[in-house]
Parts: structure tokens; C-alpha cells; sequence
């Protein structure tokens, strides 16, 4: 079932004052270097955190007991589960989980840069560019949680600028009993006649994650593909509105949102069809007004606790869930590609324009609602 929870040329020294030149240019050549070393040793994180949560959960409610998180998402209450987990777990210490789509989020997080008016401590978005521009501009807390050597290397940047905490999964999931005996061997078979009126999906062109899911479908199937998918589809906002609509019965296809891998009628990884799995990126703002609690939250979220569960695990030394294999080991879920494909943004927004020539545009308003320029203030 869905879960429902992109110089000039040098010029010649001249004779005279050769040797002064020489000297003085070895000696700014020095100091300049100096800085440089001095520099990026103040910007080269610490070593791996090693105090325990508890003395992490102390810290944090010394601080005041307070964070505040931007956490990309469709629904206001999409990480009331994180919420009230995190609270259980750590009395004294509340968390604003804000919940808004990432695209939105990021936008909203360069307007607050650029207003020094910075609201979130954290932020988890699915704009995984967003992260290394970020870290070009000096704005995130370089910080290695504990248990940051044992994260996958496509998961972490290596200077701890940010950390993939969750891997998310979009791809197709099917509903049993409304498909019966005849369910769908693959994405490719959606596009016929058979399945007009009863698939749902996330808009691609409103989704990025979606978008870079069906450019893998319409590379490998064709346009025609997109052609018949078009006039089967109804295309909704938020990635599990379809997912809902599946899990209700009210469709029998669930596509282009979020997906349980290995769960009754998943198609994936059960398909030779792509997929789109990501490391959904956390990273801490250097002008966070809660530190502290910052890095408990972070620590908790890598922590062996949270990450031994049902899905697939950032953490190499934690399990697959049974009967799959580690999400780095499919090919077809575009680890590498996705990231990339994010970071064009070139690329995408003319994507995004083909796709809609298809499909139309988005309609509806945003499943979290209007949430303006400072949320969680």
C-alpha cells in the first residue's frame, strides 16, 4: 500500500625589484595560505558527536526546550507521529514540526536568510539541492550526529553540512481487491484502455520528485506512454492524495507518490520498472536559536532506535526490511540520478513544461494551506 502519512593572461615580471617582489609575494603566498589552513579548520566540522542522548537531552532543555523544524511534506499533521514520539521520548522539549511542500519551504527559508528574520533550527526537504547550495553560502552548522560514519556515503555530505535521516520512496502500489486476479505486471500496462478512470497520481509538474519519476517511465516507455496515461490518470495535488484514494478503494492504481516497499501490492521493488528512492536531507542553520535541541533531534533521528523499523534504513548497519535488499543495491531507484536531476534545474523546468502539455496544469489549492513568510514564529 502507499504510505499516507530536482582572467587576464598573466604578465611579465619586470627585472627591476625582482628579488623584493619575489620575497614579498613568497610572504603574502604564506599568509595567505595560513588563512586558507586556518579557514577551513574552523569550517571542518568536529569529529563524530559522542556525547549519549541524555546529555544531548540535558543541553537541550537548558537551552529552553524549544525547536523549531521545517519539514517538507503534504498535510499539516503529516509529522504529528514525529512530534509527539520525539516529546514522548524527551519531556520538556517541544517541537513545531512545519509541514509545507519543500519547494515552498526553501523559498520561504532564502526569503528569512535574506530578512535575517530565520525561523527553523532544522530543515528536511526533498529539494536535495537546496543542501549544497546552502553549504556554498555558509549558512548550515556543519555537525556529524552519532552514528554519522555507519550513514551511506550518498547519504551524508562528508563534511557534515547536512544528513539524510529517511529514505523515501515513490513509485506505483496497487489496491487487491480492486484489481483482483489481474493485477498489473508493470507501470507500462496503465497507459491501455483497461485502466481508463481508475489510476491516480501526483501531478508530476507539481512535484519534482514525480517529475523525475515519470521521466524514467517516459524514457523507458515512450511518450505514447504519457499519451495514454493522460487519459486514464486523475491527477491530484500532495504525494499520497492518490496513495489515499488507492488504500480507500476508490482507485484501484496509487502512482507517483509515496510507496511501503514489499507491501501488499507495492509495485516496487517488485517490478523491473524505475523507482525513485532519496535520502530526505536534515541539516541544522548556523544562526539556529536552539542549538541544542538541534542536535538532540538529530542525533535521535540516526539514532539505531528510530532507524530499525519497516522501511529501508540510511544506516548500513541496520537491516533491510525482510525479504529486500539494501535501497543502494536497485539500480532502478535511481540513487545517483535523482540528485543529480535536482540540482538542473534547467533541465527540469523544461520537463516540467513537456509534461504539462500532456497532463495540464496543476489544479488545486496547496494541501497544507497558504502558510505565508514566517511559520512557527
Amino acid at each position: 500500500m502507499l504510505l499516507n502519512p530536482l582572467t587576464k593572461p598573466k604578465q611579465p615580471t619586470p627585472l627591476r625589484g625582482t628579488l623584493v617582489i619575489a620575497t614579498l609575494a613568497t610572504s603574502v603566498a604564506a599568509v595567505g595560505l595560513a588563512f586558507a589552513a586556518a579557514t577551513r579548520s574552523e569550517a571542518r566540522p568536529a569529529d563524530e558527536e559522542t556525547k549519549s542522548l541524555g546529555q544531548l537531552y540535558a543541553a537541550a532543555k537548558a537551552e529552553g526546550g524549544r525547536l523549531v523544524v521545517y519539514a517538507g511534506g503534504d498535510w499539516k499533521d503529516q509529522q504529528d507521529d514525529t512530534k509527539k514520539a520525539f516529546e514522548q521520548r524527551f519531556p520538556g522539549v517541544t517541537v513545531d514540526m512545519v509541514v509545507d511542500y519543500s519547494k515552498y519551504h526553501d523559498a520561504r527559508i532564502d526569503h528569512q536568510i535574506a530578512t535575517k528574520s530565520l525561523v527553523p533550527d532544522v530543515v528536511q526537504l526533498q529539494t536535495l539541492q537546496d543542501f549544497d547550495r546552502w553549504k556554498r553560502q555558509g549558512v548550515l552548522l556543519p555537525y556529524k550526529p552519532a552514528g554519522f560514519d555507519q550513514v551511506h556515503a550518498g547519504f551524508k555530505d562528508p563534511d557534515g553540512a547536512w544528513v539524510a535521516t529517511d529514505v523515501f520512496a515513490f513509485g506505483a502500489a496497487y489496491n487487491q481487491r480492486a484489481v483482483g486476479g489481474d493485477a498489473p505486471r508493470s507501470v507500462r500496462d496503465l497507459a491501455g484502455a483497461r485502466w481508463k478512470g481508475k489510476v491516480a497520481s501526483a501531478y508530476p509538474n507539481d512535484d519534482d520528485a514525480t517529475l523525475f519519476l515519470y521521466s524514467r517511465y517516459v524514457k523507458a516507455y515512450g511518450w505514447e506512454w504519457l499519451d495514454g496515461m493522460a487519459r486514464n490518470t486523475e491527477f491530484l495535488r500532495g504525494s499520497d492524495s492518490a496513495g489515499t484514494l488507492m488504500a480507500e478503494g476508490k482507485k484501484a492504481i496509487g502512482l507517483g507518490g509515496w510507496v511501503t516497499p514489499g507491501a501488499e501490492g507495492s509495485m516496487l521493488p517488485n517490478t523491473p520498472d524505475p523507482f525513485v528512492a532519496w535520502g530526505q536531507r536534515e541539516a541544522i542553520l548556523k544562526t539556529a536559536r536552539h542549538p541544542a535541541a538541534a542536535k538532540l533531534f538529530l542525533n535521535w533521528q540516526l539514532s539505531k532506535e528510530r532507524q530499525t523499523s519497516d522501511a529501508w534504513s540510511v544506516r548500513t548497519d541496520v537491516a533491510p526490511p525482510t525479504g529486500l535488499k539494501p535501497v543502494w543495491q536497485y539500480k532502478n531507484a535511481n540513487l545517483d540520478a535523482f540528485p543529480a536531476f535536482m540540482a538542473d534545474r534547467t533541465a527540469a523546468e523544461r520537463l516540467r513544461q513537456q509534461v504539462t502539455l500532456y497532463i495540464g496544469e496543476v489544479q488545486g489549492a496547496p494541501t497544507p494551506g497558504h502558510l505565508g513568510t514566517h511559520p512557527g514564529r
